[in-house]
Formats: structure tokens, sequence, C-alpha cells
């Protein structure tokens, strides 16, 4: 929409530079082009705005199939006004000179006119196809047979209307249909998902059963080592206990022997002991036999001294001094003749 603003009774518009303004004066076009900025008076002015730039049209609309069901389309047509003095001709583009507010509905009228014709060859295609058929290739055939209606359409360049594109969303059944043509696909998938899962438990099956021969495979290799142990240890225990006895044979041979060694020498030695105090025994005897009796006395007093007890402290009464010397008189020397 134009911007409008007031002056001592003077109008000014700006417009934007997608807009195409047409200013009549008195009957005359006196301004004509995008973007256009001008004074008038809104007496003696007629305006029309028409847009030039690329608009969307979104539309939905039912159609049958040629199996009779329900679809629903959604498509979007982008149109432009490539000549916009032929469209403010065909259609009301005319706007309020004190407001710049269209007076008519000229974008309503296209949206009808495109919508009708759309709908039109999308009905001729889509009741020529099959449900199932519609719903894998219906887009791109309702597509293709709207591009082509719309471009062989008369009215649309007579009222300086190109279409850009045209692009189709979606087209959809209705609900119940819907549900119904994705239970097979959903059962499938299904099935899939079973036969999956089953696979998957064949193969942690298989798995567990190769883990148990696993486990047991390895319990047999033990017991069986275990058993090359226990019979090892009774060789070696058997080997260590051959090898222990004949060692005791040996040391006690060993220790005989050195018995009979030792016996043997302390004999010799007892022997040869006995012999020299055989020998010291008779040569004590012949030196005895030798020397007179008051060596022999003194002898064996000093033997005897040497074998008494230690005294210490010797006490003599009176009367065992006076009997000592009257004893030692008696035994004195004998008076000579």
């Amino acid at each position: 929409m134009a911007d409008i603003t007031r002056r001592f009774g003077w109008r000014h518009l700006r417009s934007a530079p997608t807009a195409h303004i047409r200013h009549h004066k008195r009957g005359r076009l006196a301004h004509d082009g995008p973007g256009l900025s001008f004074w008038y008076r809104s007496l003696t002015a007629a305006l029309s705005e028409v847009p030039v730039s690329d608009r969307e049209l979104a539309m939905a609309f039912h159609a049958r199939t040629s199996d009779f069901q329900d679809v629903t389309v959604q498509a979007t047509v982008t149109y432009r006004i490539s000549d916009p003095a032929e469209a403010a001709a065909r259609l009301d583009f005319s706007v309020d000179p004190d407001t710049g507010v269209w007076r008519g509905a000229p974008l309503e009228q296209i949206a009808t006119l495109l919508t009708e014709t759309a709908q039109q060859h999308t009905l001729d295609v889509l009741a020529r196809t099959a449900l199932a058929e519609a719903l894998v290739d219906g887009v791109a055939s309702v597509r293709d047979r709207v591009a082509a209606g719309l471009a062989a359409e008369p009215r649309l360049p007579a009222t300086g209307i190109d279409v850009v594109a045209v692009r189709v969303v979606a087209i959809r059944p209705e609900a119940e249909v819907e549900r119904a043509l994705r239970t097979p696909a959903r059962e499938q998938i299904q099935q899939e998902a079973d036969r999956a899962t089953y696979e998957r438990r064949a193969v942690a099956v298989e798995r567990e059963r190769a883990i148990a021969e696993n486990e047991l495979a390895s319990q047999i290799e033990l017991a069986r080592r275990e058993e090359q142990l226990v019979e090892q240890r009774g060789t070696n225990t058997r080997r260590e206990a051959e090898e222990n006895a004949a060692a005791d044979g040996v040391r006690a041979e060993a220790e005989a022997a050195r018995k009979v060694r030792l016996a043997r020498a302390e004999a010799e030695a007892a022997r040869e002991v006995g012999a020299a105090r055989a020998e010291s025994q008779a040569a004590w005897l012949r030196v005895h036999g030798e020397v007179d009796a008051a060596t022999l006395h003194a002898l064996a007093a000093t033997r005897l001294a040497e074998n008494l007890p230690r005294i210490d402290s010797l006490t003599l009464s009176p009367d065992v001094l006076t009997g000592l010397l009257s004893k030692l008189g008696r035994t004195g020397p004998e008076p000579r003749a």
C-alpha cells in the first residue's frame, strides 16, 4: 500500500519499488511506473497500484481418483504481474486517493482464477488415476499438468499475469484410507522387525551354545591337566621319596663307616694309651722297687698332702701338742753306743 500524506489540500504519494503506480489526471496518464513519488490533488486524480513482485498463492482442494477415493491436494503457485497496464485495465487496482487503500479486491480475483484453473487440471488428471498410483506418481503428474494448463490459459497473459512456478506439496487420502494403506506396510515392517528379532535371538542362542561348548571344552582340558598334574605330583613325590631313601642310605653308610673309623681310631688310641700307661706303670714300679722305704714314705706323704682338702686354719690344743711331742720324743734317733 502506498504512503499518502496531506499538506494544505494537496496529497503526496510515495510508493515502494515493487508497486507500479498509474496516475490519471482529468483522463490523461500523468504518472506511470514503480516506486514513484509525486504531489496530486485528490479531486482530480485517479490512482491505481499494481504489485509487480512475485507472490505466493497456497491452495488446497479435494479431488476424486478413478477408484472413487477422495484425496486432498496441497499446491503452491508463484505468479507475478508482468504487464501492470493490462492488469489495471482488466482488474480493479484503483486505490482511494486519500488513504491509498484498494477499492476492490484484485488479488482475490487473481487467486480465484489461478485456483480454479489449477483445480480443473488437477481433477482432470486424478480422475484418470487410481489412488495407489496417485499417491506414488501423482505429485509429479499433477505438477506438470497444472504448469502446462496455467501456461496455456489465455486469460492469464490477457490480464498481464505470468506463472513463475508450480509446486505440488502433497496428495493425501482420507485418514481412514491412509491408515488402511499404511497397514500392509506396517505389517511388513513389523514382520521384518520380528524376523530380525528372531535372527538376533538365533544368533544369540548360537553364540551362547558356542560359549557353553568352549566353557565345557575348557573344563575338560582343565580336568585333564589336573589329572596330569596329580600324576606328575605322584611321580615327583615317589621320585623324591626314592631319592630321599637313597640319600638316607648313603648317609647311613657314611655314618657307619665314620663310626667304624672312629671306633678303630679310639681302639688304636686306647691301645696305645694302655701300652703307654703299662710302660709308665712298669717304670714307676721299677723306680719304687729300687728306692728305700723312707723315700717311699716321703712320697706317700707328699701324695697324700696333695690329695688332702684345703685347711684354712689349724687349732692345736695343749693336750694334742703334749701327746705329739711325746711321740716325737719316742721316735727320735737312737743314742749312739
